[in-house]
């Protein structure tokens, strides 16, 4: 057991330590978000109102994209050097592994969890009914569904574009169908059902329900369930399907 552990840190901290060297990865994960909150900001700097309507979502839907390609990118490249096939020579679960990039990835979705929800609330505004806290639970959760999918999907890919053509058929969907661009109840009936099977509907439904509701319902709770229960399913499904190599 504490063997396994050891081999679970040894991998986060060799993520960790590869991508605080890829200097455009850091960028993506902690500034990019920001600047795009910004740029929301000063778009609708002449009403307030909308923005603050608009903003928490994509608090939530900014960080779950990045965190996604990111992921999928770095476990993809994990394969391709040949560092998973020397890890899974030794007699470590495929689950040990990743927990480790779930470890690893999981920080830096805290780092920037707290980053732009903190600038979004203290420098930008954003007014929010319920707890600003509880936007910041949300938002890193839905960084790590990012994670979560990323680390899934990469079991697919051969090459980093093939990992990236899973925006379109895995994310993009679920943007159209989240309740961001249109309520649920107003969609034809066969998408309200679809969408009630997708994890990025129940993270918006949170941000949007928190950002309107000064009481945690039993909603916002269901949502933080959901989207854990997705973020689980993910990871197993995840280790699962993890392959040495990307051949």
């Amino acid at each position: 057991m504490f063997y396994h552990a050891q081999v679970t840190f040894a991998t986060s901290r060799r993520i960790l330590r590869q991508l605080s060297h890829d200097r455009r990865s850091v960028a993506l994960i902690f500034i990019v978000p920001v600047v795009l909150m910004a740029l929301l900001w000063w778009l609708y700097s002449d009403n307030t109102i909308v923005f603050d309507q608009i903003a928490p979502a994509l608090l939530g839907v900014f960080p779950f994209i990045i965190m996604f390609l990111i992921t999928s990118i770095t476990t993809l490249r994990e394969r391709t050097n040949g560092t998973l096939e020397r890890v899974l020579v030794t007699p470590v679960s495929k689950l040990d592994i990743i927990l480790g990039y779930t470890i690893a990835f999981g920080l830096l979705a805290v780092v920037q969890s707290l980053i732009v929800s903190g600038v979004a609330i203290l420098f930008l505004d954003m007014d929010v009914a319920g707890p600003p806290w509880f936007v910041l639970v949300i938002a890193l959760l839905d960084a790590l569904l990012g994670t979560a999918l990323g680390m899934f999907v990469s079991a697919f890919a051969r090459t980093e574009f093939q990992a990236v053509q899973f925006m379109p058929a895995l994310i993009f969907p679920q943007l159209l169908l989240c309740g961001l661009l249109l309520p649920l109840t107003q969609m034809p009936d066969i998408l309200e059902k679809i969408a009630y099977y997708l994890p990025l509907t129940y993270a918006v439904d949170a941000l949007q329900r928190v950002s309107t509701e000064s009481s945690l319902s039993y909603e916002i709770w269901r949502d933080v369930w959901a989207v854990t229960g997705f973020i689980i399913f993910a990871v197993v499904l995840g280790a699962v399907t993890l392959r040495r190599s990307s051949k």
